[in-house]
C-alpha cells in the first residue's frame, strides 16, 4: 500500500477565504462610500503550493488571476479561465511577448527593457500593461525620478497600436508591520497623481486585510487587489492569526505513526540526540520528512495533534521521518492518525512559528512524493 502520507486541498475554503476577502472590502466600500475594488487571486508558485487547476476552481468567483509564470498562466486557459490574467513579474524575452498576445494575457512592466521589447513586438490585440513604481521596498519597479518618462514611453507604445489599457501599481514592504503603508503610498501618489486615468493596484494581503480602505478610496480609477497568502488560510501577520480574520486552513497535511518506542528516562531521540527524555514516555514515529516537505529546522516543542490530541515533535526531523510525545495521547498506535497541520491540526502559521519561518514557505514545500488530494 502507499506510504501513509497525504495533502488535501479544500475547495471551499479557497471559496471562504476569497469570500472572506469580498466582504471585507464591501464593508470598506459600504464605510467610505466607495465602490468595491476587483480582486487578483495571486496563484504565484503552483498557487502557494495547492495546484493551479485547483486554484482556478477554488477561485471562480475571482474577476483575476495573477502570477509569475507563463506556463502556469497557459494553465489557466487551458483550464478554462477566461478572464484577466496578471503576469505580476512581466515577460523576460521577446518571445515571450508571442504567449502574451496569444492567451491575452496582462503584463507588468517594471524596466526599461521591457518597453523596448514592446517597442518591437508586433501583438495582434494590445497589450494591458501595469507600469510598475519602486516606493521604497527596491525590488521591481521604475524609481520614482524615472517613472514619468517610463509612462510617456508607454503612451507612445498605446499611440502606437502596441499597449493598451495602462495601470499604476507598486508592492507594499511593511503592510504586516507597524510602518504601514503611509509613507509609500505618499510617494505613489505623488508620482503617479497626475498621469491619468488607468487602473490602480496597490494591495497585497497584508494590505488588503489591514487598510482595505487604501483600496476602496482609490476607485475614482479602477481599483485591483492582490490578496495572496490570506485566499490559503494562512496570515501575512505574526500578531493576528488567520483565524481572527475568519480564515479556513485550504491545505491540510496528514500522515500516521508507524512506529512506537517505550523510552527509559535518559534515552535520546533521533539524529544528533538533541533530545532526550526527562521521564519515562512513549514516542511515535510518523511518516512525514523533511524529503515530504516538513521543515528539517522544527525543533522540540512543534506542535502537531495525534489522534486528535495535541502535543509535539521531539527530536530533530530526519528526511522520511519525525518523532511526537505520545505522552498526551495514551491509545496512540500504529496507524493512528497524525494532523502535522491544517484543518484539524495546528495552523501552519503555528508550525512555521516554531520552525523559525513563515507560513508561506511551509505551503509551497510539500514535495511530488507526497500524494494530493482535492476536497470539495
Amino acid at each position: 500500500m502507499p506510504r501513509p502520507i497525504q495533502a488535501s486541498i479544500s475547495l471551499s475554503a479557497l471559496s471562504h477565504n476569497l469570500d472572506v476577502v469580498r466582504r471585507r472590502l464591501e464593508q470598506a466600500a459600504q464605510a467610505t462610500g466607495g465602490a468595491v475594488p476587483s480582486i487578483w487571486a495571486v496563484i504565484k508558485a503552483n498557487a502557494y503550493g495547492h495546484g493551479i487547476e485547483t486554484a482556478v476552481a477554488g477561485f471562480s468567483a475571482a474577476q483575476g488571476l495573477a502570477m509569475l509564470d507563463l506556463a502556469e498562466a497557459v494553465r489557466c486557459r487551458e483550464a478554462g479561465w477566461g478572464g484577466p490574467i496578471l503576469l505580476l513579474e512581466g515577460f523576460f524575452q521577446p518571445a515571450d511577448l508571442e504567449l502574451v498576445d496569444r492567451y491575452h494575457l496582462s503584463t507588468t512592466v517594471h524596466t526599461r527593457e521591457q518597453l523596448d521589447m514592446l517597442a518591437h513586438a508586433r501583438p495582434s490585440r494590445r497589450v494591458d500593461i501595469m507600469l510598475k513604481l519602486n516606493t521604497g521596498m527596491n525590488r521591481l519597479g521604475f524609481m520614482p525620478d524615472a517613472y514619468g518618462g517610463a509612462h510617456v514611453r508607454a503612451l507612445q507604445l498605446r499611440e502606437q497600436g502596441v499597449v493598451g489599457a495602462i495601470g499604476k501599481m507598486t508592492h507594499f514592504a511593511c503592510a504586516d508591520g507597524p510602518q504601514g503603508v503611509a509613507k509609500p503610498l505618499r510617494v505613489f501618489d505623488a508620482v503617479t497623481g497626475g498621469l491619468g486615468e488607468g487602473p490602480v493596484s496597490v494591495c497585497n494581503s497584508a494590505a488588503t486585510l489591514r487598510y482595505p480602505e487604501v483600496a476602496v478610496d482609490r476607485v475614482r480609477q479602477p481599483h485591483w487587489v492582490r490578496p495572496g497568502i490570506c485566499l490559503y488560510g494562512a496570515s501575512p501577520f505574526a500578531d493576528v492569526s488567520a483565524a481572527e480574520f475568519g480564515l479556513r486552513p485550504a491545505m491540510s497535511l496528514r500522515s500516521q505513526i508507524i512506529g512506537v518506542q517505550d523510552l527509559a528516562a535518559g534515552a535520546e531521540v533521533g539524529y544528533g540526540a538533541t533530545f532526550r527524555a526527562d521521564r519515562p514516555m512513549r514516542v511515535g514515529v510518523v511518516a512525514c520528512g523533511y524529503a515530504d516537505g516538513y521543515p528539517r529546522h522544527a525543533g522540540t516543542g512543534t506542535p502537531v495533534v495525534v489522534g486528535g490530541v495535541r502535543t509535539r515533535l521531539v527530536g530533530r526531523v530526519s528526511m522520511d521521518m519525525l518523532a511526537v510525545d505520545l505522552d498526551p495521547v495514551p491509545a496512540a498506535g500504529v496507524g493512528t492518525p497524525v494532523s502535522l497541520w491544517g484543518q484539524d491540526g495546528p495552523s501552519v502559521d503555528e508550525v512555521a512559528q516554531a520552525a523559525g519561518t513563515i507560513g508561506y514557505e511551509l505551503l509551497c514545500a510539500p514535495t511530488p512524493r507526497v500524494p494530493v488530494k482535492r476536497d470539495p
